[in-house]
């Protein structure tokens, strides 16, 4: 039974990747939460580079004092990765949630982004 479940995951998965890829005009924003903390970062899927990173992980993050697995905390990691990216003069990126739904930490990280000057 969950080997089954997690085939069927796996599948959803793929079939979601499909249609999210990155280039070097119109790098991934790809977002992966877990229980404790988030991760952002943007990637070039053609040559296979990340370009950009942020986590509730990093030490300038875990001096501001703020819970990691806030939705405030999602919102810093957002404008943060987003300040990265325009720093190497990245505007434009395409949204990758990771087949998870869009709302709670991972709509904060996107709205983040978008404040910080990102266009999906």
């Amino acid at each position: 039974m969950v080997k089954n479940i997690k085939k069927i995951y796996l599948q959803q998965k793929k079939r979601y990747l499909k249609s999210v890829i990155g280039t070097p005009e119109r790098p991934r924003l790809a977002v992966f939460r877990s229980h404790k903390h988030v991760y952002a970062q943007i990637i070039d899927d053609k040559n296979a580079h990340t370009l950009a990173f942020a986590s509730t992980l990093d030490k300038n993050f875990i001096k501001e004092g703020i819970k990691s697995s806030t939705q405030e905390a999602a919102f810093k990691i957002g404008e943060l990765v987003a300040k990265k990216a325009t720093e190497k003069e990245i505007t434009k990126v395409s949204f990758d949630r990771g087949n998870k739904p869009y709302h709670g930490r991972i709509k904060n990280i996107a709205e983040g982004a978008r404040k910080a000057g990102l266009v999906f």
